[in-house]
């Protein structure tokens, strides 16, 4: 009983001294790792151990997040109470439009490691373009994103990305990217791996491995 009433102490005043912090930008929270940087996005990887916190950080763009694993965390504004959410899956994406300063943390409450992208978009377009390069999975002002889902042999559909865009694998993947000319290249991808394109770009991209996968292609307006 001694054992449990330090333990959950701890937890109360762990609580407390976090909620007490001064919020940070999100680059500089310790779990959240920047991976990728130019003028147009700011690519995070947020890697949080069973059990942890993040600090509070703020977040002041529009972004887009991707999760890469199996985990329930909940999520508290700055001022709110702490709320569960469903647990994440792999690929599961979100496009959040803000009009100013968001400040949060999260907790993982699962007993395995959470882990995702936070893909910051440091620009709105002043003249979005109007044509989706695919089937549009989310949205915000400054980007579209597309999920391709693909079994084992699976290619998608050819299309055009006018824009400059980011690729991300949320799933380990042997991609094949082919161009209407039929030039190709094949990439052993990991969970997480992204790679940024600052060019027009026509291809397909195909499952070579075995098992399914998930690509995620952020492109902006």
């Amino acid at each position: 009983m001694k054992t449990l009433f330090y333990f959950t102490l701890a937890w109360v005043l762990g609580g407390v001294v976090a909620a007490q912090q001064s919020p940070v930008p999100v680059e500089e929270e310790p779990h959240h790792h920047v991976v990728l940087s130019n003028e147009s996005v700011l690519v995070i990887r947020v890697t949080l151990p069973p059990g942890e916190s993040t600090q509070f950080h703020t977040h002041s763009h529009d972004r887009v997040t991707i999760d890469l694993t199996d985990t329930t965390i909940t999520r508290q504004k700055l001022g709110d109470p702490e709320i569960v959410r469903d647990a994440t899956k792999p690929g599961d994406v979100a496009a959040s439009e803000l009009n100013g300063p968001y400040t949060h943390r999260v907790h993982n409450v699962d007993p395995s490691v959470f882990e995702a992208l936070d893909v910051e978009l440091l620009h709105r377009p002043k003249q979005p373009s109007s044509t989706a390069a695919a089937k549009v999975e989310a949205e915000n002002p400054s980007a579209r994103v597309y999920k391709w889902t693909l079994g084992p042999g699976a290619t998608s559909a050819m299309h055009t990305h006018e824009r400059p865009y980011l690729i991300v694998s949320a799933t380990p993947l042997t991609l094949k990217m082919t161009d209407p000319e039929g030039k190709s290249f094949t990439h052993e991808v990991k969970a997480g791996d992204v790679h940024w394109v600052d060019a027009k770009v026509t291809h397909t991209l195909a499952n070579e491995g075995t098992t399914a996968g998930q690509i995620v292609e952020i492109e902006l307006k």
